[in-house]
């Protein structure tokens, strides 16, 4: 009997094909071809995540400053009804008294038109 040396291993029988690969390295083949495939979708996957995440970011830099600006203009207005309200009740009751005098002339004008 021959005794095996480190080149000469003697390979157990049935795991060769005819071209001379085993089995197990075109098993690893395919499993590889299988992750890089699997590797590639989640590079695409993670780009789009990316691409999207920066375009939600813009819009939401765009809300931000069209609240501050809308939260401004909110304030002017606010300061202005509180100007309004410390002034003289009697200016107001002025007003709305006027404005409804108006509104009852201007139905009773079309009232009588008809």
């Amino acid at each position: 009997s021959r005794r095996a040396g480190p080149f000469h291993s003697i390979p157990p029988p049935g795991n060769y094909v005819a071209s001379g690969y085993s089995v197990y390295e075109e098993d690893n083949e395919h499993l590889q071809e299988g992750l890089r495939a699997k590797v590639k979708a989640l590079k695409h996957l993670s780009i789009d995540i990316g691409t999207e995440v920066k375009f939600q970011n813009k819009m939401l830099q765009e809300m931000d400053s069209d609240f501050d600006s809308t939260g401004g203009l909110l304030g002017a207005t606010m300061g202005r009804l509180k100007a309004l309200s410390r002034g003289s009740q009697t200016k107001i009751f002025c007003y709305v008294l006027l404005f409804a005098l108006f509104v009852f002339f201007v139905l009773y004008w079309v009232i009588k038109l008809r």
